[in-house]
């Protein structure tokens, strides 16, 4: 954090070394660097959490494009002018940076999760330091070495890699220390209910992006094939290790049997589970070993209560963290793959009747971060996407992420929204000035 303060003006946190063009062209610059060594960096994402190197590439590129956009978004951070009551005063409207911000950033997508939050963060004028996650470190110091190629100045862009024992220890720091007036972090809801207890003693600006549990439900009036393709993408990315991949297929009645067959046929045609180093692999390893335990104790159990599998369902012969994408069918709301947060290849469908019951499930968890549905019906969709309580809604759609889109959650799966003209207002204060006796 020390680095981080003094790279700041000396007469205080809330102002910027560069001036708004100066850290819009750098970070342009940055972006620039990213996507000229885009091959490399994804390499790096591959060797370091499985990662199908395709998918790296194009999270490599995703994470590029917050640069892009909050060099455009540096320029326009607009304060405003209020008229006054009295005839002799004039009100004004600053924004100026928070000062010292601390980016706490997860494995599963160790470059993009760190440009969202840091293109934000140094746009405002903000300076950084950021805590990658221990499996992923060498994302965020490559991204560091790009950062002194643009330019960005000594102490503004900070890297603090860990041990996995440290980790809690340096969490803590980070929201403790006074030179730290903001907390950005992304993870599950359970370490960031910690940090916003750390937090708290010297009352920081805090942003969360934490678990999801999201429902994906197809009615009776959906194209089938096209859900069938938005199932398969939001659920097995990243071997479905990722805070918005569906954790709950809904169906209803009148579809069920039809959408299974077909996601099954999908599943068995489309996914390949190898290196991610090899061209024809879609599905990585697991991030570890704890990760395939929590997979099978959620699928003996939904199998011990009736559950049926209808593919997959065990470790991949490649063995160690490799697993089967897996699909089951006959699944309960009293099964733990419906009541937890898999973050695995692991898709349990719930047969459904009638809207409100959807809902109804859909709603029940204390997480809300994405939601999707598949519906022909409008007078429907304005319906449910209104009535999901979740942060972000797919309707006939199953990747909703974007730079342009703010990113966030309701309910236990966060604060604050991140990505979009939004995302930058995290970093910034707002100060009132009354100009008297004119």
């Amino acid at each position: 954090a020390r680095p981080g303060r003094r790279a700041l003006p000396a007469g205080g946190g809330h102002d910027s070394l560069l001036s708004s063009q100066e850290r819009s062209l750098r970070l342009r610059r940055w972006y620039e660097l990213m996507v000229e060594n885009k091959e490399e960096l994804a390499g790096i994402i591959t060797a370091e959490n499985g990662k199908p190197l395709k998918e790296a590439q194009g999270e490599i590129l995703y994470s590029a494009s917050f640069l892009e956009w909050f060099a455009e978004e540096a320029r326009r951070v607009y304060g405003d002018v209020i008229p006054a009551s009295a005839k002799d005063r004039r009100i004004l409207v600053l924004k100026q940076p928070v000062g010292v911000a601390a980016i706490i950033t997860p494995w599963n997508f160790p470059s993009a999760m760190i440009t969202r939050k840091v293109g934000a963060a140094l746009a405002a004028g903000c300076t950084v330091v950021v805590k990658p996650a221990e499996d992923t470190p060498l994302s965020a110091l490559a991204l560091g070495e790009l950062a002194n190629q643009a330019g960005i100045p000594a102490g503004v862009y900070n890297v603090v890699p860990c041990s996995r024992q440290q980790t809690p220890a340096v969490g803590e720091v980070l929201c403790t220390d006074p030179l730290v007036a903001k907390i950005s972090f992304t993870g599950s809801t359970a370490t960031g209910k910690i940090l916003l207890k750390h937090a708290a003693g010297t009352v920081k600006r805090v942003s969360m992006e934490l678990g999801g549990h999201a429902p994906f439900i197809v009615f009776d009036s959906a194209n089938v094939d096209r859900a069938v393709a938005g199932a398969l993408a939001s659920k097995y990315r990243n071997s479905g290790q990722t805070c918005v991949c569906t954790n709950r297929f809904l169906v209803q009645k009148g579809i069920h049997d039809k959408f299974v067959e077909k996601f099954a046929k999908a599943i068995e045609r489309e996914l390949h589970v190898g290196s991610g180093f090899d061209a024809k692999t879609t599905q990585g390893p697991l991030i570890n070993e704890k990760a395939v335990e929590k997979v099978e104790r959620h699928i003996n159990d939904a199998v011990s209560q009736g559950a049926s599998i209808v593919t997959g369902g065990k470790r991949h012969s490649l063995g160690k963290n490799f697993f089967e994408p897996t699909l089951l069918s006959n699944v309960t709301t009293k099964m733990l793959c419906t009541q937890e947060e898999t973050f695995g290849p692991l898709a349990p469908v719930i047969k459904f009747e009638t809207e409100g019951e959807a809902i109804a499930i859909a709603n029940a968890a204390d997480v809300g971060l994405a939601g999707y549905f598949y519906s022909q019906d409008p007078a429907q969709i304005w319906r449910v996407a209104e009535q999901l309580e979740v942060g972000m809604v797919g309707v006939n759609e199953g990747i909703v992420s974007s730079v342009e889109s703010p990113f966030g959650g309701v309910k236990q799966s966060g604060l604050g929204r991140e990505g979009s003209k939004y995302g930058i207002d995290e970093y910034l204060e707002i100060k009132y000035v009354c100009f008297g006796g004119l």
